[in-house]
């Protein structure tokens, strides 16, 4: 008989898969405390994303993610964001209406841009397409290396989550991705730039 490898550990699936949605919120509160007991970033991440996804406040997602940071800081995984993002969980739901058509090189990234000092939101969003990892890509914008100016001036994060799903594209695919993604968050009321 040949044994099957099932995986069990939530904190190692993408966040989009929300490994932690069929706890009660009694239960996911504790699975973050446990997460924070044992200095774990991988569970807490997924605990915070659970609590983020099902709306709680904008406070207490500060609070925890502050709290993850300060125990967990080397282990918390890329694509939870360090600050609160409004309507997370939409760019999320948007962003899972599109997935790759033929593997390839090209990768979609999102970056969150700060608009608190002129615009009526707090975050924008930058839509990019790379032949370079996300982070790798918004270095760059930041050392102004083909730099966009909103990422350069505005430029906060990259925003890893939502996009998981859409890296190694076919350069061809990730063109039209890319535009139809920011034009569907533009109608869905976001501040967007980039999405060529």
């Amino acid at each position: 008989m040949v044994k099957i490898a099932v995986e069990t550990r939530p904190e190692r699936r993408a966040p989009a898969e929300r490994p932690l949605s069929g706890l009660n919120a009694k239960a996911l509160h504790a699975a973050l405390d446990r997460a924070l007991a044992r200095a774990d970033g991988p569970a807490g991440a997924h605990a915070i994303h659970e609590l983020w996804m099902r709306g709680e406040m904008s406070a207490n997602i500060e609070r925890a993610l502050g709290a993850l940071w300060t125990v967990a800081a080397d282990s918390i995984p890329d694509w939870l964001p360090m600050r609160h993002v409004e309507r997370l969980p939409e760019i999320y739901d948007i962003a899972l209406r599109f997935g790759r058509v033929a593997k390839g090189r090209s990768n979609i990234y999102l970056v969150l841009l700060d608009y608190a000092d002129s615009r009526a939101g707090p975050h924008g969003l930058y839509v990019g397409m790379t032949r370079y990892t996300p982070a790798q890509r918004f270095d760059q914008h930041k050392a102004g290396i083909r730099a966009a100016g909103s990422v350069l001036r505005r430029g906060l994060e990259v925003l890893v989550g939502p996009t998981l799903h859409l890296q190694c594209l076919r350069r061809s695919d990730a063109a039209i991705i890319e535009e139809r993604f920011a034009e569907v968050l533009r109608a869905a009321g976001f501040v967007v730039q980039g999405g060529h």
